[in-house]
């Protein structure tokens, strides 16, 4: 779950094609299903189910609400999330908690669905997610590290290809409205074109 300070979460994110099993430690991941019912001009309305209980592959032809019937009694959290565009690794977030019965009845019925397992791994002075997508997006792998301020002078690990911090096509918003799957090989092409990159507005960068 995201930990807005103020209401604006601080992050930067990366491109990923594995997490090391060297930041893996064994426990299940956080399993996340979530609906988008407003993703516009990079606003969005979430609604968002976690459990921590179920471990599931995320394949591409994993189904999001299939998983939710047979798993349903085991989602204990649920939030309801309003973001604004992310401008420069920080974005406009109010999150409260709802019942998760609510938020189940509410991603069955509506919205554009994205499900992902979650890692969480501590990477120098910092705390990473590490989000493994499932279903359209596989096999997508978005790292990201965040702070309750700018993220500045960051330890960037070697698995993180390239970074997307201010690319809204990788927001989660943008990959309701438009999976990974559909434009992956555009994607290829422009990195083998273009090259990693990683911005130089945030301070020093630390590759670890």
């Amino acid at each position: 779950m995201s930990e807005p300070t103020d209401d604006f979460e601080y992050e930067r994110r990366f491109f990923c094609r594995e997490l090391p099993d060297e930041y893996n430690d064994g426990d299940i991941p956080t399993l996340i299903i979530q609906s988008y019912y407003v993703h516009a001009d990079n606003y969005a309305l979430r609604v968002r189910l976690v459990s921590h209980k179920v471990s599931v592959n995320m394949t591409p032809d994993i189904d999001p609400i299939a998983v939710l019937d047979e798993h349903r009694e085991q989602f204990s959290e649920a939030f309801v999330t309003v973001k604004g565009p992310s401008v420069g690794g920080t974005r406009y977030e109010v999150e409260r908690e709802i019942d998760a019965r609510i938020a189940a009845e509410l991603i069955k019925r509506g919205g554009e669905v994205v499900i992902k397992n979650r890692y969480s791994v501590w990477i120098a002075e910092d705390g990473w997610s590490v989000d493994m997508f499932g279903g359209l997006n596989a096999p997508l792998i978005v790292a990201e590290a965040e702070r309750s301020g700018p993220v500045t002078n960051l330890t960037i690990p070697k698995f993180c290809v390239t970074e997307i911090t201010d690319q809204a096509r990788f927001n989660n918003d943008g990959l309701a409205a438009k999976p990974f799957s559909t434009w992956a090989d555009d994607f290829e092409e422009e990195l083998a074109l273009d090259g990693p990159r990683f911005q130089q507005y945030f301070g020093k960068n630390r590759m670890a």
